[in-house]
């Protein structure tokens, strides 16, 4: 099922003259109209017209998040400030937020390009979708309120908290398919076990997630469902950069609208298909504050493999982690998704876990915090002792270093109706 088949399918030679059309179109725009990029353009003897390939985009100088906090609050913007018609923004929880700013067009694009995530997530004008978000600065809620709309969809902006309502809604309005983040997911179907609420007998079928990395298995097991990843930043428009198929073998990149690159996130060298790097994106349709090259942090692979959907846009890995949260313990680099996928692994530890990482005796210890099911918690030393033995053989064999492991009491992991906190770095400050 596809929400605009023929760009979804679009030929592989179609797809790269349009991009480059679109690149060459981006590149004059920013150099004519942006500050900041005319500055950098010329700083980087790059010259619009001088872009004949594909190939040439990576002459182009790399945007940072730092470059949109320095340009803080509109240093940024491509247009003037009459034709903005919307800003969001992000926490801000490291440093100034950054603003995104969109024009009219801006919006419409955005409202296309996420019909096209729900419809690949099974999504049509038949469904009821609750939409558990927050609907201020976060760029999650309306940018999926405006897809499902544009689907056709029943849309129920649900917002975040209050999760006896959010069932209550759930179940009464026989809501079909949800998004929330994940965390807050696991949190509601833990909500509802805890009061006697079988969750599996609601009318959901979909669910679409993302913003962290999430457990699959246990929310489709939590909730009877077939769950979505997909993928975004608010930089480049919010939700609707990427998305699942039906086949769940990595995400689709809308790459009409961004042009998708891979990076060494050390040399800055560009990357081929296989090869794990960081995500680096060139917004290709952009009005308000177009993007060139800009580095997300954020880890994954290009998969360069037909997709038996019959989309032709390009596919990425689930992400691996970002280089801005990799986690350098005694001269090893980690990742929290490497040490999550070795407890997926096992049916007896729940979906809460904390990783935590100290100094003992100038050296750096790296300890996880796991939930274990209630049976498995009160149950013999012996298992108890087993199961420690094998969650650390396998952590030492994915990660290359040791980590120990801490069984605590169902419910103790601190719950998040937002984003989890799951690494606790004890080495700073």
């Amino acid at each position: 099922m596809y929400w605009d088949r023929k760009a979804e399918t679009i030929q592989q030679e179609e797809l790269e003259e349009l991009q480059l059309r679109r690149l060459r179109a981006i590149v004059d725009y920013c150099y004519r109209n942006s500050r900041f990029y005319r500055s950098k353009l010329k700083e980087a003897g790059v010259h619009p017209g001088e872009l004949r390939r594909l190939e040439d985009l990576a002459r182009l100088p790399f945007t940072t998040k730092e470059d949109l906090r320095e340009n803080y609050p509109f240093g940024m913007l491509a247009v003037p400030r009459e034709e903005v018609v919307r800003i969001h923004a992000s926490s801000g929880t490291t440093g100034k937020p950054t603003i995104v700013a969109y024009t009219k067009k801006d919006i419409s694009t955005w409202a296309e390009l996420m019909a096209r995530v729900l419809t690949c997530a099974g999504v049509t004008k038949r469904d009821t979708i609750q939409l558990i978000y927050n609907y201020a600065f976060f760029t999650g809620g309306l940018g999926f309120h405006y897809g499902a709309e544009r689907v056709g969809a029943a849309v129920i902006p649900s917002g975040v908290g209050n999760s006896e309502r959010q069932l209550l809604t759930m179940r009464d309005l026989e809501v079909t398919a949800f998004s929330s983040t994940p965390s807050y997911a696991l949190y509601l179907a833990e909500f509802a076990r805890e009061r006697g609420i079988d969750v599996g007998e609601f009318s959901l079928r979909t669910g679409i997630f993302g913003a962290e990395p999430w457990m699959r298995q246990r929310i489709e097991e939590a909730y009877g469902i077939k769950a979505y990843d997909n993928y975004g930043l608010s930089e480049l428009c919010g939700p609707g950069v990427a998305v699942e198929c039906d086949a769940r073998q990595g995400l689709h990149v809308w790459s009409d609208h961004f042009l998708l690159e891979v990076i060494d996130p050390e040399s800055g060298e560009v990357l081929g298909p296989g090869e794990k790097g960081e995500l680096v994106f060139t917004t290709l349709t952009k009005e308000a504050m177009p993007l060139l090259r800009y580095r997300t942090r954020d880890i994954s692979m290009l998969i360069d493999e037909p997709c038996e959907c019959g989309r032709t846009h390009p596919r990425i890995a689930r992400l691996m982690g970002r280089s801005d949260d990799m986690l350098i313990i005694r001269g090893v680099n980690v990742f929290p998704s490497q040490v999550e996928h070795v407890l997926l692994q096992f049916p007896e530890v729940a979906e809460h876990y904390q990783i935590v990482v100290d100094r003992r005796r100038s050296m750096d210890v790296l300890r996880v915090k796991v939930e274990v099911t209630e049976r498995i918690f009160r149950g013999e030393p012996e298992e108890l002792l087993r199961l420690k033995r094998e969650l650390e053989e396998k952590l030492r064999s994915v990660l290359g270093i040791r980590a120990e492991v801490t069984f605590v009491e169902p419910g103790t992991i601190p719950r998040s109706r937002g984003k989890a906190q799951r690494v606790v770095d004890l080495r700073k400050g």
